[in-house]
């Protein structure tokens, strides 16, 4: 039986104070979620450590060492806003590892998951909001660089801008971004994708679908790309403490499933990864990041 590959490790929520305003137990409610729903249409992979060559792709080598040792400037820890940690250091740069073996098995397979990624705030020498390293930008010059793929989309529907991923890959021509966020919303100073789509606070499912898929639709029909990275931030639901959107549930499943779908059917492989969500009930948080597997395993007819 054919299963989706999806990408976890228990090292994705390492001890963190619970009254943090970012949920890093959603990472261990995710994968449960996904087992007790989806045991039989999925298979589970370990991911490896991302190599400092690969991550390097993206990021400054100081900044690199200065993290992961726990020298970072504390400036950079505070625009991070994450308490550092061994464990902390260990998730990052192995969920970095997770979003590009992600990749890879979505180049086999046509499609794979990630329950983790979509740090699209980090640029080349500095961390931002919530995230240390950019797994996005990581991924997309790592294909571009070691499996010849010549045109990759990064798609991000995270509710905040993929400032870091715009700064990081403004030269690349390789990579197309496209960033479809709340305007009105962190971060406050906007970094200039390949294509940027700035939403009205309060959008609902209708209005917001059209933008989504309209942006797509048109990605597809005049760039024509060979990998697709999909980040599908959850920071967009109705719920979310930090979103300002009003998506519903039903929303992201379509807007979830009519991406991948789109790129199933034009043969485009595609790599998921689950991005922003705030919610201070983490189970429901984790349950609203498994849409993007319930919607996979739809578009692959596995349920």
């Amino acid at each position: 039986m054919k299963k989706l590959q999806v990408i976890w490790d228990r090292a994705y929520s390492p001890v963190f104070p619970l009254s943090h305003r970012f949920p890093m137990r959603k990472f261990a409610l995710l994968r449960d979620w996904v087992d007790e729903k989806y045991n039989a249409s999925v298979s589970f992979n370990k991911p490896s450590n991302c190599s400092l060559d690969t991550l390097s792709l993206a990021h400054d080598l100081q900044y690199i060492e200065a993290f992961q040792s726990g020298l970072a400037d504390k400036r950079i820890i505070r625009r991070i806003g994450l308490p550092w940690s061994q464990g902390l250091a260990k998730r990052s740069i192995l969920a970095v590892g997770g979003t590009v073996l992600t990749a890879e098995l979505a180049l086999s397979h046509g499609v794979a998951s990630h329950l983790a990624g979509g740090t699209h705030h980090a640029s080349r020498d500095c961390g931002s909001g919530f995230c240390i390293y950019n797994d996005l930008a990581v991924a997309g010059l790592h294909l571009i660089k070691n499996r010849n793929i010549g045109r990759v989309l990064i798609f991000d529907c995270d509710v905040h801008q993929g400032d870091g991923t715009a700064t990081i890959l403004s030269n690349e021509k390789c990579i197309f971004t496209c960033s479809i966020h709340c305007g009105a919303n962190f971060p406050v100073k906007k970094s200039n994708s390949d294509l940027d789509i700035d939403l009205p606070k309060g959008l609902e499912d209708m209005a917001y679908l059209k933008s989504v898929f309209d942006s797509f639709d048109a990605i597809l029909q005049t760039w024509y790309p060979e990998f697709v990275l999909y980040d599908a931030g959850v920071d967009v639901h109705r719920s979310d403490s930090l979103g300002f959107l009003c998506v519903t549930d039903q929303g992201l499943f379509d807007r979830d499933f009519g991406i991948i779908s789109r790129c199933l059917e034009n043969n485009i492989p595609v790599a998921t990864v689950i991005g922003g969500g705030y919610d201070s009930d983490h189970y429901a948080l984790a349950a609203r990041h498994g849409i993007v597997i319930k919607a996979v395993l739809h578009a692959l007819k596995l349920k």
